[in-house]
């Protein structure tokens, strides 16, 4: 059998090729950025002041990564970065979870105000300073608990992970593990979890995201500089170019002053965000998945 192709008019070329252009010219604008950084972060600190650095690295060297390293204050934040995305991830990932799943239940008595409730908080907040006042009069001011819970639930998370369980998880599944004499914690252990995976990795990506590139909180919570997470020292490098070279050792001795600023703001820009890079490609499968079947119905 011959196969009929549909024949492309001329407006149609013209349109592909169009498309072409314009996807060309956003991929430049997204990726030119990121070579630009990188190329910059291993060049030589001379080269990136005299902006010589245009694409590719010139006379590379790894000197701003080794001062990055050897910053103290940065090494702290990274660690700090960590725990904070680790701790603070699980919590509203369980969070999520404890108030989306009775919300998606049918027989939940009051759930249209619960969810009333929920949504009004989207709408309306108390704001920065009673907030603040909150967070002071609770005593979590300058400790490791006023970056994790002040947001430990993210109401649009909630809603997507809710959808998702009431499109599927059927109510049959329910029933028949109730005749077996399984109770709502197992049911949600045992069954809802393992059927969850898509859309848990979704809110535990958006959740990690938001921890590891907040700062604002920890601007505003906290005094201590041995709780800054990374973000907040990026900012002083980006922002205040802060740099004490005190706190680098012996790499004041390699390069100058204002060089060495300037390779430590790309260097560290990079060094922010291989964490998440690494991470994407493993949830990423999960991503269309999850937020399509999480966003069917509200």
């Amino acid at each position: 059998m011959e196969r009929s192709t549909i024949r492309e008019t001329r407006g149609d070329k013209l349109f592909t090729v169009a498309n072409y252009i314009v996807l060309s010219l956003f991929l430049v604008t997204v990726l030119y950025p990121l070579i630009y950084v990188a190329s910059a972060s291993v060049s030589s600190s001379d080269a990136v002041i005299a902006g010589e650095v245009w694409l590719w690295p010139v006379r590379p060297t790894l000197e701003g990564y080794a001062a990055v390293f050897r910053h103290k204050l940065i090494w702290s934040g990274f660690m700090n970065s960590v725990f904070y995305t680790a701790a603070g991830t699980a919590i509203n990932v369980a969070m999520t979870i404890l108030a989306a799943y009775p919300l998606s239940r049918k027989d939940f008595y009051g759930k249209n105000v619960f969810m009333f409730l929920f949504v009004f908080t989207m709408m309306f907040s108390g704001g920065l300073i009673p907030t603040y006042l909150v967070v002071k009069d609770l005593g979590l001011l300058n400790t490791v608990w006023s970056m994790l819970l002040p947001g430990a639930l993210g109401v649009w998370n909630m809603i997507i992970t809710r959808t998702y369980f009431q499109t599927t998880i059927p109510d049959e599944l329910l029933e028949a593990s109730q005749l077996d004499g399984c109770t709502d914690f197992q049911f949600v252990r045992k069954i809802v979890l393992p059927l969850s995976g898509p859309i848990i990795a979704v809110i535990t990506l958006f959740y990690a995201v938001g921890h590891w590139n907040s700062y604002f909180n920890a601007l505003i919570y906290l005094k201590s500089q041995h709780l800054f997470p990374l973000q907040l020292v990026l900012r002083d490098i980006l922002v205040q170019n802060d740099v004490d070279l005190n706190m680098l050792m012996d790499v004041q001795e390699q390069a100058k002053r204002e060089g060495l600023r300037e390779l430590l703001k790309y260097s560290l820009i990079v060094v922010a965000s291989v964490p998440l890079l690494v991470v994407y490609p493993f949830v990423q499968k999960y991503f269309v998945k999850g937020i399509m079947i999480g966003s069917l119905k509200g």
